[in-house]
């Protein structure tokens, strides 16, 4: 599911956009390229510290869009590759994929744990 390029592009730094939403309301977030981690092909782990307001809707509807990019990768039309990923997401905060990312990022209080169902590439 996760091709050569959205490896890659994860492999640079960059901003993440999480968008959740519940009660016609859209919710956006952040984070960095560099914090998501593949457990297994299909699945994101996000260490998340704040993140109250994307768990609160994510009870409510747990499907949600990301967005990836990087400028030092080549995308379709040259210099800047990008990703949409829809999915769903649940909150864990324990367990041994929890406690494997509290080992690799200490401020994290929960995980968001993305499964993936559609990875398409935008630029």
């Amino acid at each position: 599911m996760f091709t050569d390029t959205f490896l890659e592009v994860i492999s640079k730094e960059g901003v993440v956009s999480i968008v959740s939403c519940s009660d016609n309301e859209a919710h956006v977030v952040n984070t960095w390229n560099s914090y998501l981690v593949i457990p297994h092909d299909g699945k994101l782990l996000i260490p998340a510290y704040a993140m109250r307001k994307t768990e609160k809707k994510t009870l409510q509807n747990s499907r949600v869009l990301l967005t990836v990019g990087s400028k030092e990768v080549n995308g379709h039309r040259g210099p800047g590759a990008g990703f949409r990923i829809e999915g769903t997401a649940k909150f864990i905060s324990s367990g041994p994929e929890f406690d494997m990312m509290k080992a690799k990022f200490s401020f994290l209080t929960r995980v968001l744990e993305v499964t993936v169902t559609l990875l398409t590439q935008t630029l």
